[in-house]
């Protein structure tokens, strides 16, 4: 599953504010009054097969149920317990191998999410057949069985899906909810004549019922887990494919909107004939349907349900007419991380959400890889290793962190445990151990992983067996735990003497905190690729200290090589001046690593400020996209510390205005033939940036495009039309902002609706916002944005939106998905610059969140004080360099 992350990435990294990396991860809400949920069912009973009827009734919001359920009785039991959630039974009984039933006394436990099948007498250990009629609900959020209303043509649409990752296919069959209870699936669904149902099978057999229904009967899936089990039921349409291995590719949209999903098809083909090679083990099932939904979640953008991938529209579809090179890539990686999942995660599915990472950081670390491969011209500088090591170290820099082998105990947690750490520093991890053990030898081990544990269950320590064999030899699996088993980023503090000639490199292993300087550091035995002046390059395993020595005295001399190491790098005073005199000679990934790494340290006091601030302003015209990137970054995070303090901002925006304007007046407003997908993101980045910094002629410009773009649609070309929309609804006055409500009601795409809407919550304005707040409890935005436009206020107004959410907690719940309202409301309050909103957030979790489950709710206090704390101690030695420019 894609997490959604609310978070400024890019931002954190270049200006070392890590304020947005507090804001991560999911949690299912609890009221502090109750008990967080327990997750693991009795191990007495576990099932082999389930065959499932339903007859959904959208227009009611419930569904039917039947239920046939295969189990194995492991211990003599009087009772039946599995998951359930909102449901009724009625029938039910139990049915021995003789085909004697016995009746069943059904009682359920809404807090444990539990149904109980008692029976008068003992089951003895044997096979059985549990069935039960049931009734259920649908809901309008993305979790258990839902509905997504849409707009279109011919009026409004409502479409049915399911998504179940963490733990809500208990909302729609009794079942062994957990992934190590793995099943076959048989799947009936009656639903309207004429529309589309989808499953994770091909249907083998469809029967017209009469009466206005249709019954599908879809073929037995293969042995997975609850999670993954999909059923899409409306007016769609499907456009396929077919490999090279027979296997049929397709993808589904709302009726007219197939062509739009062509991209994403042809996207999907690729990855999977890449995936076949990888992985050694062939895609098992028939066909593999990628399904396009309208509307949004709070927690993710798509889901890996084996065979019938669950992306929202806006990952997946591609308008010709408004989406850009952004969005194209977008739809890639969406592909190439949820067809990863296909093996990791649906193959061989992690036992316990201990070890989700085994599904999320490999999806993760397979979509960057796949993407360079397939896609280099999205990358032509490399940069990527160095965004996939730092992506995380934020977040894991503060003590709220945990390692990327957790535990996990409820409900809760386990949807806590989608977050950057699970994600990125998953990635970043497995990037830097495949570099270790080389490319072929981490192949061999996945491979040899894959087949071993296919259709069953693993954990970590059984994929690190595999790579222990695939590369004899190197500590790897010491190695290995380091990096997974205890949190936090290691330090690598270089220093260096010259001996006869040669530069003798001193290493030390400490520990980069955010809010901890007086930490005693953790060890890690980390793997470090050094570079000398003269190119060569060294490899050594820092355990604790290491010494090196290289070629030459007088060239500078990198750590972290290639920017792969899950680390950041402390020069001494004299090797970072010396590194910066020759910073134009390395190759754009290492200059990326050099300026986050000091950016990074400079933030929390262990660098000069002027260091970093220094490399940014010698950046020339002719750089790189991504240093651009970079340099536009650092810009916009000291304008960010600059708030309040109006005279100074003022002073350090036309400072900042004369470096970023030439480059973007030698770029231009317009594309041009041949230019690189970096550099027409640059374009947009410096647009938003020069707005964001008040630049009067970009300003004027994107609002003459806007007006223009009524009557001429080139006025808005698609790489542009996002920005510049974002700048005229953030400096939106009154006039303007109805004239953007009077778009996002007549409009008939869901997806741009939802992006109106969205546009709707970024005012400056107070007022403005206000309306946007209030306009979210209406039935007007739909059910899946209005918690996305109170999300959007709180940007720009924190503790408006904060504040506003909690006053209508009781009406913003039923608009948030079940399992992110515990990272939701505390996430509002993740921009605010007053320690007040740390009591308030704390407040809100002591009255409801429950104790185990406000992971989220301390992150994001963690990261305003430590914000608060930090940018009292660098404002003075920012404020020195600015006068030293003359500012």
């Amino acid at each position: 599953m894609r997490c959604i992350l609310a978070s400024a990435i890019a931002l954190a990294l270049s200006t070392g504010s890590f304020a947005a990396a507090a804001q991560s991860a999911a949690a299912q809400p609890v009221s502090a009054s109750m008990d967080a949920v327990t997750t693991q069912l009795p191990r007495n009973v576990r099932p082999s097969h389930y065959t499932i009827e339903v007859t959904p009734h959208a227009e009611a919001m419930t569904f039917d149920g039947k239920a046939r359920i295969d189990i194995e009785v492991l211990e003599a039991t009087n009772a039946v317990v599995l998951q359930a959630i909102d449901m009724t039974f009625a029938n039910s009984i139990v049915i021995n191998a003789k085909g004697k039933p016995m009746l069943a006394k059904v009682s359920v436990d809404a807090q444990a999410q539990t149904a109980t099948f008692a029976f008068d007498k003992p089951l003895a250990p044997g096979n059985y057949v549990l069935s039960t009629d049931y009734t259920g609900k649908i809901g309008t959020q993305a979790n258990g069985f839902f509905a997504l209303d849409y707009p279109t043509a011919n009026g409004k649409q409502r479409a049915l899906y399911t998504q179940f990752e963490n733990s809500d296919a208990r909302r729609f069959i009794p079942s062994w909810d957990e992934p190590n209870f793995k099943a076959t699936f048989d799947l009936t669904v009656n639903a309207p004549t004429g529309q589309m149902v989808v499953g994770n099978m091909p249907a083998k057999d469809v029967k017209d019922l009469g009466n206005g229904l249709t019954r599908t009967t879809f073929a037995t899936s293969p042995k997975m887990s609850t999670y993954l089990l999909f059923l899409g039921v409306g007016d769609f349409d499907r456009a396929t494919l077919n490999t090279d291995d027979g296997v049929e590719v397709g993808v589904i949209a709302q009726k007219g909107k197939a062509e739009q999903a062509r991209f994403a098809l042809e996207a999907s083909r690729d990855v999977l004939r890449e995936y076949n090679d990888y992985f050694g083990v062939k895609y098992p099932l028939p066909k593999l349907d990628n399904i396009a939904a309208p509307g949004r979640s709070q927690f993710f953008s798509a889901m890996e349900n084996w065979g019938a991938i669950f992306t929202f529209e806006y990952a997946l579809l591609l308008d010709p007419a408004t989406s850009s090179i952004g969005d194209k890539q977008s739809v890639f990686t969406t592909a190439a991380h949820e067809i990863a999942h296909q093996w990791f995660g649906d193959l061989v599915t992690m036992r316990w959400w201990d070890d989700l990472w085994l599904n999320e950081g490999f999806a993760t670390w397979m979509e960057g890889r796949t993407t360079r491969k397939l896609h280099p011209e999205w990358d032509t500088s490399g940069v990527d290793a160095a965004f996939t090591s730092r992506g995380a170290m934020g977040g894991d820099a503060y003590a709220t962190t945990h390692p990327v082998v957790q535990h996990v105990a409820t409900v809760e947690q386990a949807s806590q445990a989608f977050d950057g750490i699970t994600y990125g520093k998953g990635s970043a991890v497995i990037s830097m151990l495949e570099d270790y053990v080389g490319e072929d030898a981490w192949r061999s081990g996945v491979r040899s992983y894959i087949s071993k544990h296919a259709y069953g269950n693993a954990v970590t320590d059984e994929l690190w067996q595999e790579m222990e064999k695939a590369a004899p030899g190197k500590q790897f699996v010491q190695v290995a735990h380091d990096f997974t088993l205890q949190p936090g980023v290691p330090l690598i503090k270089a220093s260096q003497v010259c001996v006869d000639g040669k530069t003798q490199l001193a290493l030390e292993q400490g520990e980069f905190t955010v809010d901890r300087p007086n930490k005693t550091p953790l060890r890690w035995r980390v793997p470090v690729t050094v570079r000398a002046g003269d190119g060569s390059e060294v490899r050594v395993l820092v355990d604790g200290k290491a010494s090196v020595s290289v070629p030459g005295c007088n060239a500078p001399v990198l750590i972290n090589a290639g920017q792969k190491g899950y680390f950041r790098t402390q020069y001494s005073p004299a090797q970072f001046k010396t590194l910066s005199a020759g910073f134009s000679k390395l190759p754009v990934v290492d200059q990326m690593g050099v300026m986050m790494d000091a950016s990074a340290l400079a933030a929390v006091g262990l660098q000069p400020e002027s260091d970093t601030l220094d490399l940014a302003m010698q950046v020339p015209m002719s750089a790189a996209p991504e240093l651009w990137q970079m340099v536009a970054g650092s810009m916009g995070g000291i304008d960010d510390m600059l708030k309040g303090n109006d005279k100074r901002q003022a002073a350090f925006r036309k400072f900042a205005l004369a470096k970023l304007a030439p480059k973007f007046e030698q770029l231009g407003w317009n594309t041009r033939a041949g230019e690189s997908s970096s550099t027409k993101q640059l374009r947009t980045s410096l647009i938003g940036m020069l707005g964001g910094l008040g630049d009067a002629k970009v300003l004027a410009e994107a609002r003459r495009r806007f007006a223009a773009a009524a009557t001429d649609p080139q006025a808005l070309p698609p790489d542009l039309r996002r920005t510049v929309l974002g700048l005229v609804a953030r400096n939106a006055d009154a006039a303007t902002w109805d004239k953007l409500h009077a778009m996002a009601k007549t409009e008939k795409s869901a997806m741009l609706r939802d992006q109106y809407y969205g546009l709707l919550a970024r005012s400056k304005d107070k007022a403005l916002a206000q309306r946007a707040l209030d306009m979210a409890l209406t039935d007007e935005p739909g059910a899946t944005n209005s918690a996305g436009m109170i999300s959007g206020v709180s940007w720009e107004h924190p503790d408006l939106a904060f504040d506003f959410a909690v006053a209508h907690r009781e009406q913003v719940d039923k608009l948030v998905d079940s399992t992110s309202r515990a990272r939701y409301y505390p996430g509002l309050g993740g921009a605010a610059r007053d320690l007040k909103m740390v009591d308030k957030i704390k407040a809100f979790a002591d009255n409801y969140i429950a104790a185990t489950s406000r992971r989220d709710a301390e992150q994001v206090m963690a990261g305003i004080q430590t914000r608060v704390k930090l940018r009292a101690q660098r404002m003075p030695q920012i404020d020195a360099w600015l006068k030293q420019h003359g500012i």
